[in-house]
Order: C-alpha cells, then structure tokens, then sequence
C-alpha cells in the first residue's frame, strides 16, 4: 500500500499534510464549541433568551 517509487516522498507528504489539517479542524471545532457552550451558559445565567423563543409561527 505504501507508494514506492520517485513520487513515494511526495505522496508521504501530502498525506501527512492532510492528516494535520484535519486534526487542526478537529481540535479548532472542539474548543470552539466549548466556548460557545460556555457562551450560552453565560447569557442563560444573564436571562437573555432567543428572541424566537416566545413567537409562534404564522
């Protein structure tokens, strides 16, 4: 499965280069979310609510 051949290095490299951004999107969504999750936590503490919350549809 390995490439081998003049392009192995290359090959290598953009997979490991892939690996790494997708681990860095990985990581930026988790603490992302968190601070939103603690973003939330705080304006429920304050009272604010959606201003959808209280409307029906029409």
């Amino acid at each position: 499965m390995i490439a081998e051949g003049a392009h192995a290095g290359f090959i290598v490299a953009a997979y490991l280069l892939t690996a790494v951004v997708l681990i860095g999107v990985v990581v930026w969504i988790v603490l992302d979310g968190r601070k939103q999750r603690r973003r939330i936590a705080d304006l429920e503490a304050r009272g604010v609510r959606r201003r959808s919350a209280g409307r029906t549809a029409q």
